[in-house]
């Protein structure tokens, strides 16, 4: 069983930066991937930002320039700084990790959820 652990949300007001932590785990052999997705009320869950486990960062077209995504491999975690918050930025982030372990090849885990609200 694997599990993501996310930390970091809060009330920001716009212009102001927040770091979130997604932590992986449990039973891993390795982890192909992790992202940060995001969820605003009555809208579809959104990808925000993705590192692969080529080293290559994607990022939304709305986050561009403001957020950066890092991982430390040697914690099975990813970073999601997200700089210059603007209101429109508020919704609950979610982790996501694509991950082998015992059994299971390819397998996409989601954290709980962590509410990020920009104030304006």
């Amino acid at each position: 069983q694997v599990q993501l652990v996310e930390s970091g949300g809060g009330l920001v007001q716009a212009g102001g930066s927040l770091r979130l932590s997604c932590a992986a785990s449990g039973m891993i052999f390795s982890i192909n991937a992790m992202a940060w997705y995001r969820q605003a009320p009555g809208k579809q869950r959104e990808l925000v930002a993705m590192f692969t486990n080529s080293g290559s960062a994607n990022y939304a077209d709305p986050v561009k320039g403001r957020f950066t995504i890092s991982r430390d491999n040697g914690k099975n975690t990813v970073y999601l700084q997200m700089n210059v918050l603007k209101p429109e930025d508020t919704a609950v982030y979610y982790c996501n990790a694509n991950v082998d372990s015992p059994g299971r090849f390819g397998r996409d885990y989601w954290g709980q959820g962590t509410q990020v609200t920009v104030s304006s």
